[in-house]
């Protein structure tokens, strides 16, 4: 990156200064269980905002949210949450279920969709969409390269799940895999309340041409969705499939059990207008932030989103945010690897993907910053 190639660099020369002491407390022990504690997610340190965004903190029970099962169900009214588990802990009383049964919401549609994925953020026209657990499969792999071509996230409460499936790699080759699956487990371990860096890092390092074992529970199929495996593997859909999606699901009733009015396809089709959202925190209160245009952080934490798929096989805007967040105010990349290392030590991100995020932050970043 900017006119240096880490190829030419010796294997033992560092890209940039790191405190051995830092490094030290950032690496944790490969030998730890999958059941221990869940390391805090990036939100919870309250990163710095965008300067382009305002915001200002709201009470628990101002904002309203309706939200229906994925699979089919009455409209519900959701508030009184600030953050992820909260919010699937209201969608769970809601609608008489434990929250443990939640795999992961979307916005505006009931299919698995990965670009519509509930994040950190929810737009104040927002309609949720809560997956919940369907049918538990185990799939039999054998590691014929050393990359597996698979994509994890989580859903911020500890369910890691596939977002996304390269074609043509070893994953692609077992269609028992789907977008959507969370992992349970792989060769019998847990991999319940793990973060997706960790269930990534499992399968990186399972040997080549290994056969390993994952089971897998898949997403609760609504009936439209019951067929052949013809979505993309990244689970995308288009715009007018998204849309009918939406018509599909606000046409399903006209009101709820208890009376209230079903959301109207007016208010999900305004989704998108990207100008005011709520962020989720896990710690404070939630706010709610107005973002006039796209400003470069965004276009940074894109280019650096891309950067954890590559390095890590993870995808997680609101991670890309926070590490975009980190490095605006620091000098050098010094300083935003040492800050990286205090806040996020537990991702173990390798010297080379730091520099590469540093890259991606001053292109961005306007010249007069």
């Amino acid at each position: 990156r900017r006119g240096v190639s880490s190829c030419l660099l010796p294997a033992t020369m560092p890209l940039f200064k790191r405190s051995d002491e830092k490094k030290k407390s950032r690496r944790k022990s490969s030998s730890s269980s999958a059941s221990s504690t869940l390391p805090p997610p990036p939100q919870e340190k309250a990163p710095q905002m965008p300067q382009a965004a305002s915001q200002k903190a709201v009470t628990r029970q101002e904002l309203v949210f309706h939200a229906q099962l994925a699979h089919g169900s009455p409209t519900k009214k959701i508030k009184d949450f600030s953050n992820v588990k909260e919010m699937y802990g209201r969608i769970a009383e809601a609608f008489k279920m434990r929250p443990s049964e939640i795999l992961f919401c979307t916005l505006n549609t009931h299919k698995v969709d990965m670009a519509r994925l509930l994040g950190g953020q929810i737009g104040l026209d927002d309609f949720l969409f809560a997956h919940v657990k369907g049918h538990s499969k185990e799939v039999q792999i054998v590691k014929i390269d050393v990359a597996l071509g698979l994509t994890i996230t989580d859903n911020g409460a500890g369910y890691a799940f596939v977002k996304r499936i390269k074609e043509g790699s070893v994953i692609d080759n077992h269609p028992d895999v789907n977008v959507g699956d969370h992992v349970e487990a792989i060769n019998e371990k847990n991999m319940v309340g793990c973060r997706h860096f960790e269930v990534a890092k499992l399968l990186k390092e399972l040997p080549q041409h290994s056969e390993f074992t994952m089971r897998l529970v898949e997403p609760k199929k609504a009936f439209d969705a019951i067929g052949p495996r013809s979505m993309s593997r990244t689970g995308g859909q288009t715009k007018a499939s998204a849309t009918a999606a939406i018509a599909a699901a606000a046409a399903a009733e006209d009101t709820s059990q208890n009376g209230e009015p079903m959301a109207s396809p007016e208010m999900e089709a305004a989704v998108g207008s990207g100008r005011t959202t709520l962020r989720l925190r896990s710690k404070g209160p939630a706010t709610v932030e107005t973002i006039e245009n796209a400003s470069w952080e965004v276009r940074a934490a894109e280019k650096t989103d891309e950067l954890l798929e590559s390095f890590m096989g993870i995808r997680d805007f609101e991670l890309a945010q926070t590490l975009i967040d980190l490095g605006k105010e620091k000098k050098n990349v010094d300083e935003f690897a040492c800050a990286v290392d205090e806040m996020l030590g537990d991702f173990e991100f390798p010297d080379e993907f730091l520099y590469d995020v540093w890259g991606a932050l001053t292109d961005a970043r306007p010249k007069s910053s």
